[in-house]
């Protein structure tokens, strides 16, 4: 018993010594799946920044949680009858992410990672530019229109330059509706990020 205890310590003091921190950053080009009465709804860029913890879990695994501003949404673009654009729309959900990332680590440079991302809705915001009128305006949405938590799916994968500076590319797509009340089919956050990845 001694021994499978003090075996258990030695393990987890090892993995708490093989812990890595770092920060990362990049693109996102996001998009909600299906919006009534938006059906030319487009694809937005936006950002994501935030902190990771990497822990391994085995000779070729690691777990990476993460904590992500999140800055998703969409954008809608308004033409008038002869098909010039006049006004484009865009919508900025911005949320507090936590993906929890399983890694094969297939090199000790390049990985692949799935798991799932929780996120906290913390702002809603619309902006309009109106090449018409030369105006740009941004207004807050009502957040009670929109759920607090947002779930998805992730799969991505990562390559490190140096120990230290990584390129990273995931997919996550939505499994929630974003709306606290929708009659008709559920709209999802889908979302694409690339970015830079530093290990402390």
């Amino acid at each position: 018993m001694k021994k499978l205890v003090l075996g258990a310590a030695i393990a987890m003091s090892s993995l708490t010594f093989a812990q890595q921190f770092g920060i990362k950053a990049g693109m996102n080009v996001s998009s909600l799946s299906k919006d009534a009465g938006l059906d030319d709804s487009k694809s937005k860029i936006g950002f994501n920044a935030g902190l990771f913890m990497n822990a391994p879990l085995g000779q070729n695994f690691s777990i990476q949680p993460e904590i992500l501003y999140n800055n998703l949404g969409d954008k809608v673009s308004y033409k008038n009858l002869a098909g010039n654009e006049y006004a484009s729309v865009a919508r900025n959900l911005d949320y507090i992410a936590v993906p929890v990332m399983f890694q094969y680590n297939a090199t000790p440079e390049f990985y692949l990672e799935a798991g799932p991302e929780f996120g906290f809705l913390v702002n809603a915001k619309v902006k309009t530019d109106n090449s018409v009128l030369n105006t740009t305006t941004t207004s807050s949405l009502d957040t009670d229109a929109y759920k607090d938590f947002n779930m998805g799916i992730g799969l991505g994968a990562g390559y490190y330059f140096t120990p230290k500076i990584g390129l990273t590319a995931r997919y996550v797509a939505g499994l929630t509706d974003v709306y606290s009340s929708n009659n008709g089919d559920k709209v999802k956050n889908n979302n694409f990020q690339v970015g830079l990845a530093y290990k402390f």
